[in-house]
């Protein structure tokens, strides 16, 4: 595997992962009471404890995107 493969790979995996955390966010801004209620069919939440559990996700994603595929894409073309 060269350098370069795995530089695309990473910068793909970034696009994607980008993608998918853009999709989630703007279906909990603009179907957020849909959402409430399919979940609502099976966990009892306050509408505090599901947002903060959505903001915790969306936080955990993202930072997962930046420790796992932007960072070693970055310091891949920085030493290449």
């Amino acid at each position: 595997m060269t350098l370069e493969l795995v530089r695309e790979l990473l910068l793909w995996c970034t696009i994607v992962n980008a993608a998918i955390l853009i999709v989630w966010f703007a279906l909990f801004t603009l179907a957020r009471g849909w959402i409430k209620r399919l979940h609502g069919r099976w966990f009892r939440l306050s509408d505090e404890q599901f947002d903060a559990i959505h903001y915790l996700g969306l936080m955990l994603y993202k930072l997962g995107i930046f420790v796992f595929n932007l960072v070693p894409m970055l310091v891949l073309y920085a030493i290449g």
